[in-house]
């Protein structure tokens, strides 16, 4: 079942891009093959390991598992940095409370603080500073200096963690502090990188309690207002949220298709008002019917689907009561199902055409579908964004359908005449569409062409 999706995932990821799975101890074995023969060995970004439920799961066997893993991929080699999340200016004040020209910073031990590397193997990194009385640092010796060596307190000759090079290229960022008699060298590891940006990796245990399930638990209810399980421990949103701001950027799509509760949208929604981002998310999630006996069902909510549904709008509503500043985020989504084609199926085969079926062809286009199901065929068959804003106007009494004012102009109404094709073909749009059989006759049909080239010469014109 995983491994179709993986491969069409894969297809549709941005070269850039990160896919993240949510998997248990039963499964991540055979979960990381999958990935691997997908995504390649060598492009494993992670694998995190979540304290989800620090009390355990009883009902396991032996022991009592607490955690789940979260893994990471992407389709080629990602540089240094790429996961990196922003420190928080809490995070900030209270760790580097040093500041010069530059800016904030705090101070960290230059020699390498693991004993497994040393002047025994790191030869090139085992090498002197000069510290003069006032505790300037040097890399040339001076009268009056001393060298300081990455010695340890025991004796162990250790090494530098940055080679001479760099030291002597940042020379102004290391300082030397006089530690119970002897001087130890300092580097100046400062809150912002070269490019304004404060970040930090991620570590590879998560045991904050902001990530448990117990707090995705609790968000969901207080959405719905509720005390009862109407969905069994979703994710929590802080969880989510961490890895979008590892794997996407402030204008990125994010895809979950495995939606379930639409944590995943939540999060999005909240990220964008907190950074002032512009995430669109797409949250697939099949209409698996909920039990007659769950409480999903005794609250009205006949599918999962509907329940994802109904959290997003629930979502959207309290981050716009609870940050009134964002007036303008947009929170609103539009939801599309998948079903067979608007068109009536056609068999080619003489054979297997009988005299009857001739009659039922001449409608091309099925009775039940609407004016919407055929403009959002038209889309998918251009290409054209299904987010996109749509309006429907009236002319020339005929209903007519305007997505992203003129991107695409649709009519699909029976009875078209000259009349609305130069008002339509006057609107200079990039593409416009029509029923085959829409036309009030087949001369107005064929001048649709010859209208249009001399209205509006660059639109696109088609016809189902």
């Amino acid at each position: 079942m995983v491994y179709p999706r993986l491969r069409l995932a894969r297809n549709i990821l941005s070269d850039d891009g990160v896919i993240l799975a949510s998997i248990d101890e039963n499964e991540v074995v055979n979960m990381r093959k999958v990935f691997d023969e997908v995504f390649g060995e060598g492009n494993l970004l992670f694998q995190i390991t979540l304290l989800c439920n620090p009390k355990g799961r009883s009902q396991d066997k032996y022991i009592a598992n607490c955690h789940e893993y979260l893994v990471g991929y992407s389709k080629r080699k990602l540089n240094k940095g790429d996961l990196n999340i922003p420190k928080s200016d809490e995070e900030i004040s209270k760790n580097y409370k040093m500041k010069d020209k530059r800016g904030q910073y705090r101070e960290l031990e230059l020699r390498n603080t693991h004993r497994e590397f040393g002047r025994h193997n790191r030869q090139n990194l085992y090498y002197p500073f000069y510290v003069n009385s006032k505790g300037v640092v040097s890399l040339d010796e001076a009268p009056g200096s001393i060298p300081v060596y990455p010695v340890w307190d025991d004796g162990f000759e250790g090494c530098w963690t940055w080679g001479t090079g760099k030291a002597k290229g940042q020379i102004d960022e290391i300082v030397a502090k006089e530690v119970k008699g002897s001087w130890k060298i300092y580097r100046k590891n400062y809150a912002e990188d070269d490019n304004g940006e404060a970040t930090k990796q991620v570590k590879s245990i998560w045991v904050e309690k902001q990530f448990h399930t117990e707090k995705g638990q609790a968000a969901f209810n207080e959405l719905f207002q509720t005390k009862r399980k109407i969905f069994q421990s979703p994710k929590s949103v802080e969880t989510i949220k961490q890895l979008l701001l590892m794997g996407s950027k402030q204008d990125s799509i994010i895809l979950d298709f495995f939606a379930g509760s639409a944590t995943t949208a939540q999060a999005a929604m909240q990220l964008n008002t907190e950074d002032g981002g512009n995430r669109r998310f797409i949250m697939v999630q099949i209409p698996e019917a909920c039990d007659e006996k769950s409480e999903a069902f005794k609250a009205g909510y006949s599918t999962i689907a509907e329940i994802s549904k109904e959290r997003i709008r629930r979502a959207g509503k309290k981050i716009k009561e609870e940050s009134p500043e964002t007036e303008g985020l947009d929170t609103g989504f539009r939801v599309l199902k998948i079903d067979s084609s608007n068109m009536n199926e056609v068999y080619y085969r003489p054979d297997a055409v009988a005299k009857g079926d001739l009659f039922n062809q001449v409608e091309h286009i099925k009775t039940d579908r609407s004016s919407e199901d055929l403009l959002f065929q038209v889309m998918l068959d251009w290409g054209v964004d299904l987010s996109l804003p749509m309006r429907k106007e009236t002319i020339e009494c005929k209903e007519v359908y305007f997505v992203n004012d003129d991107d695409l102009v649709a009519c699909f109404d029976k009875g078209i005449d000259e009349a609305l094709i130069k008002a339509l073909a006057a609107k200079q749009p990039l593409r416009v569409v029509f029923r085959d059989d829409g036309f009030v006759s087949d001369s107005v049909k064929i001048n649709v062409e010859q209208i249009f080239k001399q209205l509006a010469p660059a639109t696109d014109i088609k016809a189902i």
